[in-house]
Order: structure tokens, then sequence, then C-alpha cells
């Protein structure tokens, strides 16, 4: 029988549940709203000695929220913010076309690489927002529809974004709470996302190869681009680049150094603001202050389960229905975490599965293979729809905004299908390192 308080915790999570699905308000109201409620109940079910007491103080409260999550995504979005003043990305961009001769074919597949490499280490929204109208530019460039070119980067941003520990909020979340490294996340995830990559880029090569035609005179224009013109600021670009690599190597050694991730991220952004002197007001400006606001609020809703016991009783409930059998707990939390982060956003649904991992453990169940299980299967499931992924939704309004329409269905036909062959690809993986004894 649940008790009052679970029922509450319950109600409160699923109503902010509901109205983050339904977008009627910004998913950050939604989020801090249950909050609020849950701390409002708490303090005067503390006073009158109810029986609807969630959190004993507000102190109890907070101790819900993962400030090292909070810490990285604040940081890199800053550290962010003032590398793309330098115009490193534009100039990339450009590079890369021109190294492929302005052949479309080419430049999609470079485009794709660029996009997922660089969604590994940066954010996949930020990736997008710099990837997108340039891809737009060139393709009016050779004059050929830039649709399957921004569909193959929303792809390639969300699997690029699954091999590292920075590459996707459900990652920078998991990491925090299993203790997980960069280079562990290097050396469980990436293998597969590599495979994902060529997979995805086998398909597009059946479905667009042969429509890619340009004509001679359009691919001299792309050659004619001059990528120097695109650095606005020779010192910061300079900057940029070793600070890239500088954070690149901390974040891999950041267990060796006994740093937190989000003490790196800050540190980062702490420094290239130093050295570049960029408008603090311009790069503040540049954080997603609703996403931040969206996971303190939500961190405080799932821990009103946590403290109720409601997600212990899930987690009891999940051990039991699988009889505690791993091969049968990573396939269910695999294609269960795709398919619901598909059409939910994958950041509540990891918020609420840390926990319920975290009972199984307490239980005596391995979750080591749990934890990647959970990472391939939210991260990828971002690919199953349009609403699946920030990345998707952002790449799509621009696209829509430049006459290049990304609707849902035509998205879905075949973000759908991929997601369905990458998330086969990742069972087979994960299955195959369980076998070996390698988690």
């Amino acid at each position: 029988m649940l008790t009052a308080a679970q029922i509450l915790s319950i109600v409160v999570f699923v109503v902010v549940m509901a109205l983050v699905v339904s977008e009627k308000i910004h998913r950050a109201v939604a989020a801090l709203a249950g909050a609020v409620v849950l701390l409002i109940v708490s303090a005067i079910s503390g006073i009158s000695s109810g029986t609807l007491e969630i959190f004993p103080s507000f102190d109890s409260a907070l101790e819900s929220i993962d400030f090292n999550t909070l810490a990285v995504l604040c940081g890199m979005m800053m550290f962010v913010g003032v590398v793309k003043l330098s115009g490193l990305f534009e100039f990339v961009a450009i590079k890369s076309a021109k190294l492929c001769k302005g052949d479309p074919w080419k430049i999609m597949v470079v485009f794709a690489i660029i996009t997922a490499v660089f969604s590994a280490f940066l954010d996949n929204v930020t990736t997008i927002l710099l990837i997108g109208p340039m891809t737009i530019m060139l393709c009016r460039t050779l004059k050929i529809d830039a649709t399957p070119f921004l569909l193959v980067e929303i792809l390639s941003s969300n699997v690029g974004g699954t091999a590292t520990l920075i590459g996707d909020p459900p990652n920078i979340m998991i990491g925090s709470a299993a203790g997980l490294t960069f280079f562990d996340f290097i050396r469980y995830d990436a293998p597969a996302v590599v495979v994902m990559m060529v997979v995805i880029i086998i398909i597009f090569k059946f479905m667009y190869g042969r429509k890619l035609h340009v004509e001679q005179e359009d691919m001299q224009h792309v050659m004619e681009l001059d990528e120097n013109e695109s650095i606005k600021d020779p010192f910061l670009f300079k900057v940029s680049i070793a600070m890239i690599a500088v954070v690149t190597v901390s974040f891999m050694a950041h267990g060796a150094l006994n740093l937190e991730s989000g003490v790196i991220a800050l540190a980062a952004a702490a420094i290239i603001l130093l050295i570049s002197r960029a408008d603090l007001e311009e790069v503040i400006h540049d954080v997603e202050w609703p996403t931040i606001g969206f996971f303190l609020g939500l961190f405080i809703v799932v821990g009103g389960m946590e403290h109720t016991g409601v997600i212990e009783m899930i987690g009891t409930w999940m051990v039991d229905i699988t009889g505690g059998d791993i091969v049968l707990l990573i396939i269910v939390l695999l294609w269960g975490s795709a398919i619901l982060s598909a059409v939910l956003d994958n950041i509540p649904f990891v918020a609420t599965m840390i926990p319920i991992i975290a009972v199984m453990q307490a239980q005596g169940v391995d979750v080591a293979p749990l934890w990647w299980a959970l990472s391939l299967g939210a991260c990828l499931g971002g690919n199953g729809t349009l609403v699946g992924a920030s990345a998707n939704v952002v790449l799509s309004s621009i696209a829509n905004r430049e006459g290049y329409p990304i609707s849902f269905m035509s998205f879905t036909k075949i973000g759908f299908p991929i997601m369905v062959v990458t998330i086969i690809v990742a069972t087979v993986y994960m299955l195959a390192l369980n076998a070996l004894g390698m988690f």
C-alpha cells in the first residue's frame, strides 16, 4: 500500500512529465513548479506533523541536486560561447568542404563526421547551431537540397554525443552518479559509436548517394571560399585550439587527477574568459539557463520519489520481474531507454533511472553493464523522433526557417528506423562485452 507522501511524489512527477511532453508550458517552468509544490507541501506538513512530508528539510531537497552535472553544463556552455567568437567552427567547415573538392557526397560524409566529433566534445545543440547554418550556405552555393545534409547531421550529433562523458547531458548525469571517468566512456561507448557512424553513412549512401549531383561551376564556387576570412579573432583562434586540446586531455585524466568533471569545465570557462577578455555578459547570455532551471527542478522532483521510497520500490520490481538476470536487464534497459527517449526527453528519464539502478546495486545486482545500457539507449533514442533530442528541434527550426522543411513525420520516417538499427548494433555490442566478461 502506497503512503500519501509516495502518491503525492508520483502524481507530481507524472504531471511534470505530461507537461513536458505536451510542450504547453516550458519544460523548465514545469519542472521548477513541480519542485516548488513538493517543497511547499513538505514545509506545511512538517509544521503540522502531517503525512505529506516529502523532504525532512530544505537541505535534504538540495541533496537531490547533482551540482556536478550543472557545473559541467554551465562550464562547457560558457567555454563554447567564447570559442565560437574566434570563428574556429566556420573555419573547419569551409576547410573541410574545400578538401572535398566541392563533391557533395564527400562533403556530407565529412560534415557528418565533424558533427559527430564536435558533439562528442561539445554540447550537441551548440554543435548544431554552428554546423547547420554553414551547411545551408554551402548547399546553396552548390545549388542542392540541404535537407539530407541536415538530417545526417542531426543523427550524427546524437550518435557522436554518446561517445564521451561530456557529449550528451545523460552521460554527464550517469558519469557523475556512477563515478565513471571520461576514459571509461571512450572505452565502452566510443567503439560502438564508430561502428554506428559507419552504418549511418552506408545507409545515407544508398538513400542519397546518386541524387547528389552538382555542376562543375558550382563546385568551383566552393573552392573559391576563403576559410581564413572566417577567423574573427586570430589570437582567440589559436587559444581556442590549444584550450580544446587541454580540456579534452583534462577530462580524460580527471579520474587520475582526482578532480570532478564539473571543476574542469568551470576552470576551462574561467581560464578562456581571462585569456580572451571576452564580454562576460555576452558569454553568459549563451548559457542555456532554461536547461539549467529544468535540471534543478527535475532533480528535486525525482528526489521526492527517492526520499519517499518510490524509486526503491521500482528498482525492486525490476529485479523481481527479470529475476536479476543481467542479460535480460541489459536488453530491457537498452531498448526501453531508446524507445522512451524517442518520445520523452531523455534527461528526466535518465534522472529517474539513475537511482533505480543504484537500488539494484544495493540488492546485489552487478550494475556495471546497466550504466552503459542506459547511456547508449537514452542517447541513441534521441534519433527516434523529432522531439527525441533538443538538437533535433533546434536544427529543424533552422531548416524550416531557411526553406528546407523537416516535419515530425518526415524526420521520424528516417530517424526511427536508423535508431532501431543503431540499437541493434548496441545490443550485439553489449551482449558481446558481457559474454567476454569485459565489464
